[in-house]
């Protein structure tokens, strides 16, 4: 069951990732500047970030199997209706039908996950599934560019559109939401008062807070990279071919293979390991960022490597903020609760997208200005994280302690 939820993920974030190989191209056949690219990928992920929380609360209501199958169809449509577009508005529409789709999926394979496995198994699961989902990078950077310098743009878009129906078939025929016998209890439909209480009961615990805000910090610096502006930089300014820029995207993806295997075990092990882990990750990632951009020059291949190497941990960091948002809300808020955490990746992707396409205009092309934005979101973030990350672990501890007395008490 798990595995057909994230074939699900996968599609979608291969069609999600596919402009990061084709920013030039996409820039040559709509005939845009930078500012008007980057609303490309900054539409999808106000698409994106926007529906977090309606999804959340649709798959605590729906289950995951209709979910599902409502995003697998949305997405499809979205990626072939780009293949096809001739003009800009069309194409910025189904980039919003694509970014639509997309955000019907992770939440319902987290929520899956916490119906098919033990409570204990949560943070290497999540880990797990945001990993194999993110192959889908993989599939981007080493298919999809060689297809699209083959065979042109429509025919490698409307052709991986087909992995859409694929997916959407194995919904239909083999999804089930729990295990025969283990179905949750039915929520009932009470409109609007019901999701502004679901709503504000979540974001209320200090721990959906934070993992948002964890998420906010992690996850953009890698996005930004990987979604748009990671190819036309390393072209541009550091003065790569194609083929070298594609192979450096590529080590950023096998770099999140391999670090989020690491976090996964490590926090399934030690859950202390949760803050730690986060705040290193930011502390590398910026400094890295900062050797790059303050180098006289293109910066040296190790540098470059070493860049992509630590962007690579920012994926596995951001699932930590679900490991925050989890233990702090019981199961009938962790639909809503992973729709609050995942809006703030997102919500500082889409910020920084179109802040490094306004800057490039600002400053004729100058990537070292353009990118700078990255250290504002990252201070902003970790002042939020610090402020929250004590409230939210004396939550914790308390409802720990709390749950161990019910679970002693027999009563008299």
């Amino acid at each position: 069951m798990w595995s057909v939820a994230v074939a699900v993920y996968f599609v979608a974030v291969t069609f999600r990732t596919s402009l990061g190989v084709a920013a030039l191209d996409a820039a040559e056949r709509f005939e845009v500047s930078a500012s008007a690219l980057s609303t490309f990928s900054l539409l999808q992920l106000m698409v994106y970030a926007g529906m977090q929380i309606p999804v959340g609360l649709l798959v605590d209501r729906w289950g995951t199997r209709r979910v599902l199958m409502l995003g697998a169809a949305l997405f499809t449509a979205g990626q072939l209706g780009f293949a096809l577009a001739e003009t800009y508005p069309v194409a910025l529409a189904c980039r919003a039908l694509l970014g639509c789709g997309d955000a019907l999926t992770f939440i319902s394979v987290l929520r899956l996950g916490t119906r098919w496995f033990p409570p204990r198994r949560s943070p290497f699961v999540g880990q797990l599934a945001g990993l194999v989902g993110q192959t889908g990078n993989l599939v981007t950077t080493l298919v999809l560019a060689r297809v699209l310098s083959a065979y042109g743009w429509t025919a490698t878009f409307a052709g991986s559109a087909v992995a859409g129906v694929v997916v959407l078939v194995l919904v239909l025929l083999l999804l089930r939401d729990h295990p025969e016998g283990h179905a949750p209890e039915p929520v009932p439909h009470v409109g609007l008062a019901y999701v502004r209480r679901q709503t504000a009961a979540t974001w209320r615990e200090p721990g959906t807070r934070l993992g948002m805000w964890v998420h906010f910090t992690t996850q953009f610096p890698a996005m930004v990279f990987l979604l748009l502006w990671g190819m036309p930089f390393l072209i541009q300014d550091q003065g790569l071919d194609r083929a070298h820029a594609g192979a450096l995207l590529t080590l950023v993806v096998c770099s999140n293979l391999v670090v989020g295997l690491a976090y996964g075990q490590l926090l399934a092990r030690h859950h202390a390991a949760r803050t730690p882990l986060a705040l290193g990750t930011v502390a590398a990632t910026a400094l890295l960022w900062a050797a790059v951009l303050l180098w006289s020059g293109p910066a040296p291949g190790w540098l470059l490597i070493t860049l992509c190497v630590v962007l690579g941990a920012c994926g596995p960091a951001s699932m930590i903020g679900f490991d925050f948002a989890r233990p702090a809300n019981p199961p009938e808020r962790q639909g809503t609760a992973s729709g609050i955490v995942n809006i703030g990746g997102f919500t500082a992707s889409m910020t920084t997208l179109l802040t490094v396409g306004v800057l490039l205009d600002l400053t004729g092309d100058d990537f070292r200005i353009a990118l700078s934005g990255i250290f504002v979101l990252q201070a902003l973030g970790l002042s939020q994280v610090l402020r929250l990350r004590g409230r939210a672990h004396r939550r914790e501890r308390e409802r720990v302690v709390a749950s161990r007395v019910e679970t002693a008490h027999v009563p008299v």
